[in-house]
């Protein structure tokens, strides 16, 4: 049977997402705690592939196991233990026992065998935050930028991604991916509690490797009067990463939410 997990976690500490060679991942983490309470080997699959430092408030992970009614040899009941309301709290709450304070499990529920968690979602949505003035307590999640910005003119430039579904230009180059095609729903830049602070909305079927950062990037090169909005649509139609600003810090950015369509759950 197969079971999505939804979790949130600060970055910081972590090599992005997936499994690493050189470096502690979420999903290193998150399959160690489950391994140690199922009792056997478990894997887990994300719905996307966050970049180290880059954190997640909603993240979806599938696994699968036999049975819920199949407990461990000598067990009377289920590892999962009992499922209440389609939830299974009782994993919940001893998986956020055993992971670290920087990992937070919300749920676990069953769905269909054919469900997955990346295959499945229909849209991601992240932020990027920034800041304008210094603050020790923005510093590890927002990127503080210096001297003014015209956000409106940002605004302008943002809203020319839902044109266009090609983002090579903002794509890491050398990635394993097949197509750059992505289709963009919404981008847009908001202020938060003063004019300090802004956040960076965009929603989208999928995303490239460092997409987000780099369109923040260029957009920041707009609102700093380096390029124009007609420029910035130029950036798009080159189809070339050299043509785009420069990728901004990790730290600011947060995958916020992932959508899949009703009758997911088993």
């Amino acid at each position: 049977m197969r079971y999505f997990i939804t979790l949130a976690y600060d970055g910081t500490a972590y090599h992005g997402w997936q499994v690493q060679p050189n470096g502690i991942s979420v999903q290193e983490r998150l399959e160690g705690a489950l391994s140690t309470l199922l009792r056997q080997p478990v894997q887990v699959v994300g719905a996307g592939r966050t970049d180290a430092g880059v954190h997640a408030r909603c993240m979806v992970a599938h696994f699968d196991w036999p049975s819920t009614s199949a407990p461990c040899p000598g067990e009377e009941a289920s590892p999962l233990g009992k499922e209440e309301n389609g939830m299974f709290s009782n994993l919940t709450y001893k998986l956020n026992k055993l992971l670290p304070r920087d990992i937070t499990i919300y749920n676990i529920v069953r769905v269909r065998e054919d469900a997955h968690a990346r295959f499945s979602a229909v849209s991601r949505t992240y932020h990027y935050y920034v800041h304008l003035r210094k603050d020790p307590f923005l510093r590890q999640y927002s990127w503080q930028l210096y001297g003014s910005l015209d956000f409106a003119r940002m605004n302008e430039a943002a809203a020319v991604l839902c044109e266009y579904d090609d983002f090579t230009s903002f794509s890491k180059v050398n990635t394993d991916v097949k197509t750059n095609l992505c289709h963009i729903t919404e981008a847009r830049w908001e202020m938060l509690d003063d004019e300090n602070r802004w956040r960076f909305t965009i929603t989208a079927n999928r995303f490239l490797r460092n997409m987000v950062r780099a369109i923040v990037g260029t957009l920041v090169e707009v609102g700093r009067g380096r390029l124009s909005v007609d420029d910035f649509r130029r950036v798009i139609e080159r189809r070339d990463r050299c043509s785009a600003g420069e990728s901004v810090p990790a730290h600011g950015l947060f995958l916020v939410n992932v959508e899949y369509d009703e009758g997911i759950c088993g």
